[in-house]
């Protein structure tokens, strides 16, 4: 609509200056007459060129009450801006406080989250209140602490728990319910907290960490950053979509609920350096083999509005690789291994293979000024850094979206220049449709003879990662899709998920100081991958129920890991893993021995046992978004159950035995509202407005627009000029 407006102006100016032309005698030996006349049309046709221009631009950054498309249905489910004020005789902001406590051993990381909930009004309340978690979080077990009481909850199939939860708030017993959206998002209800309350849900989880380029990492997610309810959502899937209809605090205003993090690090060989680079902490190092971290006193109470990041590096940068296998306390039960093997160096690349490169750029409302500054400087560095072998094009998106080009354009330095100056001029505004962004460069024909990559670049801001990993599966023969992250809360389920869908990487920026280092990181997987044609085989044990199924080309300084079960194999040869591929130089093999831990370590097995299971389920849950179906809900439901493992369709529930609350009726729910993550603003919400850029559909045609009406008006001071001289 708006381009038809700006093709119609741009007619409409066309003959008005066409009017001021005639108003010009061909020969006028005399021009004085007719010289207030012949400017009066020329002023004329100047004013009505500039007014057109201001109505152009007002219909183009018009305020909407909607932040998506024309089409796409009314959706209740989006996120709000909280209002203070209502009943005062409510608590409207039962979380009072987040404690973490991380406890690292080696690669492994035991969690435990505690959420103190306190009613401080006068009325009974039922707090809900969603929050993130990590994506490879193995949540295992919660309690709820209601005075000196410890009520243990119970793994139950998700709708079981909902009615166990629902029939106990009921009756006014005290009740706490943990559900999985998501595998980064989570809710907890916690029903009949009556005034006074102190109620304090503790919740544990394990999760492995996956060293990168002989660095470790570990994020603790502290927000949910707001998701757009795309018309491509399904709401009836797993989980649905109302749990995104969450309530926001306003930009610059912080949660009151405090935050507070404590990490304890205990390392097989001497630690080379740990820092984080998201928060202030203080450190304590009793010995060179463990560290002590916790906030810095004045960091907690704005702490909780972006991802608790932690780095840490080994003596040597060395990789803690090697297979261990945990034999299980008697003869029936399990024995589960878990194998992470450093992968070799990248070998120097003799041919220099022609590539195209698509850049699918998210500049929606989400994106507006931290997060799309920081894409910004990523682009410039990975558009800057192609080779004159290279073409590629570039896909903004929003609410709509197109090609800068109808299609890919070699790397010349004017191309790239136009590109980032198409980049630069963009502010961010508008909802997030990637599914139809996706869709439009899949429907482009790609060229021929060429390694094709789509880049993706966005803060995961949406509610449709299944819709989204099923589109790229299905196209996977065109195109390996890599996705880069920005943002200090970003939605890394959709990150991740992208990038395993495409046979890619997934890479997450939270300071524009990381995107010269990840785009040189991008470029060289790129050149080659390190290991391709991966194959495994253990010799000397019989292993089964190994995940994932089929290793994947590995692309970066990753270890190959792999997680299984096991049993004594015939004969005496030696127990051993042997991992084959092929390397830019030829064949490569690796031989790692089998080291069987103790029996007795039962810590060390619990964690591996659930490990494998949350592994197992998430390569689940993968097949089950790819064919778009709930193909493997009992499969999954049934690891759930028997690992006691939240999943999306596994819930915790712990219900007080005590009737606490003689008049149920009498309380109300109330939604805990987040903060919204660091350097987003209110653009990301909806039912608010900003002023931000237009739509990658117009932008284009205003710029065209714009030049001819420069054009228009250097010509009318021509005319203006060569009338006075006569």
């Amino acid at each position: 609509m708006v381009r038809d407006a700006l093709a119609l102006l741009a007619q409409q100016v066309g003959e008005r200056l066409a009017e001021a032309e005639d108003a010009a005698p061909a020969a006028a030996p005399s021009p004085l007459p007719n010289l207030p006349r012949t400017l009066g049309k020329c002023l004329s046709s100047s004013c009505y060129v500039a007014s057109s221009c201001f109505m152009a631009l007002a219909v183009l950054f018009a305020p909407s009450s909607q932040a998506r498309p024309e089409d796409a249905p009314d959706r209740v489910e989006s996120p709000y801006f909280y209002l203070p004020g209502g009943d005062a005789g409510v608590d409207a902001l039962p979380l009072k406080s987040t404690e973490v406590d991380v406890r690292i051993a080696g690669v492994i990381a035991d969690v435990t989250v505690t959420q103190v909930y306190k009613n401080e009004s006068a009325r009974p309340i039922e707090a809900q209140y969603v929050f993130p978690g990590s994506t490879r979080a193995a949540v295992h077990a919660m309690n709820v602490r209601l005075a000196d009481r410890l009520i243990e909850a119970r793994i139950r199939e998700k709708e079981k728990a909902k009615r166990e939860y629902e029939q106990a708030k009921s009756e006014g017993r005290t009740a706490a319910l943990l559900e999985q959206h998501r595998p980064n998002v989570f809710q907890m209800n916690v029903a009949n907290i009556l005034p006074g309350d102190d109620v304090r849900v503790e919740l544990h989880y394990t999760e492995l960490l996956h060293p990168e380029d002989g660095r470790y990492r570990f994020v603790f997610p502290t927000v949910v950053g707001p998701r757009y309810v795309s018309r491509d959502s399904q709401p009836a899937a797993a989980g649905g979509s109302r749990w995104a209809a969450q309530p926001t605090l306003p930009e610059g205003v912080d949660s009151p609920a405090k935050f507070d993090i404590r990490l304890r690090l205990d390392t097989p060989i001497s630690i080379k350096d740990v820092a984080s680079p998201s928060h202030s902490v203080e450190l304590a190092r009793p010995d060179e083999r463990s560290a002590g971290i916790s906030l810095a006193a004045n960091a907690q109470q704005t702490a909780g509005n972006r991802d608790f990041i932690l780095d840490y590096r080994l003596a040597g940068d060395a990789v803690e690789s090697g297979v261990m296998f945990i034999r299980g306390e008697d003869k029936d039960a399990e024995n589960f291994f878990l194998a992470m093997v450093e992968p070799p160096k990248a070998a120097p690349v003799k041919v220099i293979v022609p590539r195209d490169y698509v850049f699918v750029v998210d500049v929606s409302g989400s994106m507006h000024g931290f997060a799309l500054d920081t894409a910004k400087t990523l682009l410039r560095e990975l558009i800057g850094g192609l080779r004159p072998s290279d073409t590629f094009n570039v896909l903004l998106f929003a609410s709509s979206s197109e090609f800068l080009h109808p299609r890919s354009v070699p790397a010349t330095r004017d191309n790239i220049d136009l590109a980032l100056q198409l980049i630069d001029s963009n502010g961010g505004g508008g909802s997030t449709e990637l599914i139809p962004a996706l869709r439009t460069v899949y429907g482009q024909t790609a060229p021929t003879d060429v390694s094709r990559s789509i880049v993706v670049v966005t803060d995961g801001y949406v509610d449709v990662e299944n819709e989204a990993f099923h589109l790229v599966r299905s196209h996977l023969g065109q195109a390996n899709l890599f996705a880069f992250g920005i943002g200090s809360s970003v939605n890394r389920h959709l990150i991740e998920g992208l990038a395993r869908a495409g046979m890619g990487e997934p890479f997450v920026i939270t300071d524009p100081a990381e995107a010269p280092e990840q785009a040189k990181r991008f470029r060289r997987m790129i050149a080659s991958p390190v290991l391709t044609s991966v194959r495994t085989a253990f010799e000397g044990v019989q292993t089964w129920d190994v995940v994932p199924q089929a290793v994947p080309d590995v692309l970066a300084e990753r270890p190959v890991v792999l997680f299984g079960k096991w049993r004594d194999g015939e004969g005496a040869g030696p127990k051993q893993l042997v991992v084959e591929g092929r390397r830019a130089d030829g064949p490569y093999r690796q031989t790692l021995p089998l080291l069987e831990a103790l029996s007795e370590n039962g810590e060390r097995f619990s964690a591996l046992r659930r490990l494998w299971a949350r592994q197992r389920i998430a390569d689940l849950s993968d097949q089950e978004s790819l064919m778009s179906d709930g193909s493997q809900r009992k499969a999954i439901t049934a690891l759930g159950l028997e690992y006691s493992l939240l999943t999306q369709y596994t819930s915790f529930v712990a219900v007080d035995e005590r009737v606490r609350n003689p008049r149920p009726g009498d309380g109300t729910t109330v939604k805990q509202p987040q903060p919204l993550p660091q350097g987003v603003g209110n653009l990301a919400v909806g039912g608010a407005y900003v002023p931000g850029a237009p739509e990658p559909k117009t932008l284009g045609a205003l710029l065209v627009t714009l030049s001819m009406l420069a054009m228009v008006a250097r010509r009318l001071s021509r005319q203006r000029r060569r009338h006075l001289t006569l």
